[in-house]
């Protein structure tokens, strides 16, 4: 048994992307991670939050035949989620970083072959940010957001402008009348953000994910932000 393989490593414009698989020796588990130069950004042994986002996401839209954008393809796992509920009609992935799409074209991530294998799933080469600016061509039902670690944390100073209230304004647009949007944050509930939601959306909540943490022999929480556009 390998302890420890790098299974890809590609220049990105945010940087260098590496995919890494290593076993658990605490967790007793193998884990997948991915790292943009020396910064963690995803791991396998932690996917509750990432799920989360989904089935609190999708709680809350209303209605059948939903049509779902989920901005972050990642590990794969909030997608996977929400290909689970019955409802979901149709799902678009956008992901900026093509190694990370090249990763479950290859069947490289234990999610991969859930969302490959699903015609109701389509992974597209876009950054999730640049989208948002555009007029909608179409409307969705909910918008699912997981790229950066929380909105003061974000991948790439550029991302800073869409957590403003220009911002957000702009990606309401995407979403139908009683539309959702959910948004993952590494960092426990913050009332500005909050209050920054508030300013465009209604039914704004902040629901705390917390889930084990083998390494600490503990708990970790994240936050899952969720709001509605107004009818």
């Amino acid at each position: 048994m390998a302890y420890f393989e790098e299974l890809d490593w590609q220049r990105t414009p945010l940087g260098e992307i590496s995919l890494r698989r290593r076993y658990d020796l605490i967790a007793r588990t193998e884990v997948y991670e991915v790292r943009l130069g020396e910064e963690y950004l995803m791991s396998s042994l932690f996917t509750a939050s990432e799920r989360a986002l989904a089935t609190h996401g999708l709680a809350m839209a209303e209605g059948e035949q939903l049509s779902v954008v989920v901005g972050g393809l990642g590990l794969g796992y909030t997608a996977a989620e929400a290909l689970k509920d019955p409802r979901v009609a149709d799902l678009s992935v956008l992901e900026t970083a093509e190694p990370v799409l090249d990763w479950h074209r290859r069947g490289l991530l234990p999610e991969a072959r859930s969302l490959i294998d699903d015609a109701r799933c389509t992974l597209l080469h876009a950054d999730f940010f640049a989208a948002v600016r555009r007029e909608p061509d179409r409307q969705v039902d909910a918008i699912l957001l997981d790229i950066d670690h929380t909105p003061d944390h974000v991948l790439h100073p550029s991302h800073a402008a869409f957590y403003t209230t220009a911002g957000l304004t702009s990606l309401r647009e995407h979403l139908r009348s009683g539309g959702v949007f959910g948004l993952w944050s590494d960092d426990p509930p913050d009332p500005a953000v909050e209050e920054l939601l508030a300013q465009v959306f209604i039914d704004v909540r902040a629901q705390v994910v917390t889930f084990p943490n083998p390494l600490i022999d503990g708990e970790s929480a994240c936050t899952v932000y969720l709001a509605r556009r107004d009818a």
